[in-house]
């Protein structure tokens, strides 16, 4: 959706190298109004267009595709994609609404500009998965590939949205990962009870006092159900508003 950051530019750098000399690597780059919900911060998202193109020339995209919104929903438009089981948890159930947004905008983009390799990140490890699902059980003949999150020093997953926290909600939002951190800790250490887990990542929260969870769960990675016992093939995601700020991360038990 823009504001691009290094987390993009990775993204960027990994369709050129899958792409090739002679592959065509294209961003596509809009704020899709169809993934916000009513009280969400679509009007003041970020739109530094030009900063954006300077990081896809100097990262070797060929291509940016930068439609407005009357393009992709045009006056009338009524139809939409849904996904209706990897996206009923996690912020699709703390978003309602959202998962169709971005399954819709994905699809009409992969028919726009019919790519042969998508790449996407796995900060968002849930829509990585509802894009697969939905590839697969429409026959999409798009390859997705999930690359690996970028974080900053302290740990902090890059996010757009990360320049709307205040100097001390910055300061503080590392307790994600940190949280994560901990929590795996305990996995290695032979700890499998999933809402012993849960505990032990809202005790590690509560140590950042600007920070406000909004889910802590542990699923499995495939179903992003409910996971019976915390051990191989588990993510454990969290969802974290600093004042208005929400970000999220994971961390995936392969």
């Amino acid at each position: 959706m823009g504001a691009l950051h290094r987390g993009h530019a990775a993204l960027i750098r990994k369709a050129r190298k899958l792409a090739g000399p002679q592959g065509t690597v294209a961003v596509s780059i809009f704020v899709n109004p169809a993934q916000f919900g009513p009280r969400e911060d679509l009007s003041r998202y970020p739109r530094p267009l030009k900063a954006d193109l300077r990081v896809c020339e100097q990262e070797g995209a060929d291509v940016v595709f930068h439609p407005d919104a009357e393009s992709i929903y045009p006056s009338g438009y009524s139809t939409y994609v849904e996904e209706t089981s990897l996206s009923a948890s996690l912020c699709g159930a703390a978003r309602p609404g959202h998962f169709r947004g971005v399954c819709t905008v994905v699809h009409k983009l992969f028919q726009i500009v019919q790519p042969d390799i998508a790449v996407f990140g796995l900060k968002d490890f849930q829509q990585c998965m509802v894009i697969r699902r939905m590839v697969k059980d429409l026959n999409l003949p798009v390859r997705i590939v999930a690359a690996p999150t970028v974080r900053e020093r302290d740990g902090l997953a890059l996010s757009s949205r990360n320049q709307y926290l205040t100097a001390e909600e910055r300061e503080q939002a590392p307790i994600l990962q940190e949280a994560l951190q901990t929590a795996a800790a305990a996995v290695r250490s032979g700890e499998s009870r999933p809402a012993r887990i849960k505990r032990l990542l809202l005790k590690a929260l509560s140590r950042a006092p600007l920070a406000r969870a909004d889910y802590v769960e542990i699923v499995e990675a495939e179903t992003l159900q409910p996971a019976r016992a915390v051990g191989r093939d588990c993510v454990m995601a969290l969802a974290v508003f600093f004042g208005k700020t929400r970000l999220i991360d994971n961390l995936w038990i392969r």
